[in-house]
């Protein structure tokens, strides 16, 4: 049989026990979560690029709004890469979604904003007839694969884990 908390520890331990616990729960509980490197991007973009909102996030993905885009996203971790940018829009596609993509790029990846808007609107102008419809390319440390159909076209901007 144990004996009691009075005789196992001394008044001085016994007084400073509970303070000590409460100490210890609380500085867990004010502890800041972590936010997902993904999720700060996100709110960056936003705050830089006029038009752009952040909509939801979900299994590593943060998805986005911009009314030159039909569909805008943000993935980070993925299986093959550190980050990856998906923008799609209309089969004919518009200054500001060239426009968008550059920045987006530049902002994410940490390019100079003219060489991301030269490779991204490269490799989306490169698709047509001779070349067919998707178009993969690499331009300064970037993985370029561009995309389209008869009603839409998409490009999707990578970086691998390796670089």
């Amino acid at each position: 049989m144990t004996a009691p908390l009075r005789r196992r520890f001394p008044l001085s331990i016994r007084s400073f026990l509970p303070a000590a616990l409460i100490a210890l729960a609380t500085a867990f509980a004010a502890a800041p979560a972590h936010a997902d490197p993904c999720e700060d991007i996100a709110k960056q973009l936003a705050g830089q690029i006029d038009g752009l909102k952040v909509n939801f996030s979900a299994a590593n993905i943060t998805y986005l709004t911009h009314p030159a885009a039909k569909e805008l996203s943000l993935g980070c971790r993925g299986k093959d890469y550190s980050i990856e940018l998906f923008a799609k829009t209309d089969r004919k596609m518009k200054p500001e979604f060239f426009n968008l993509v550059g920045s987006a790029t530049a902002l994410v990846f940490t390019v100079p904003k003219d060489d991301a808007a030269t490779g991204t609107s490269r490799c989306l102008k490169r698709m047509g007839i001779l070349r067919g419809n998707t178009i993969t390319m690499r331009y300064r440390r970037l993985n370029l694969e561009c995309t389209r159909n008869k009603t839409e076209a998409s490009i999707t901007v990578r970086r691998g884990k390796n670089e």
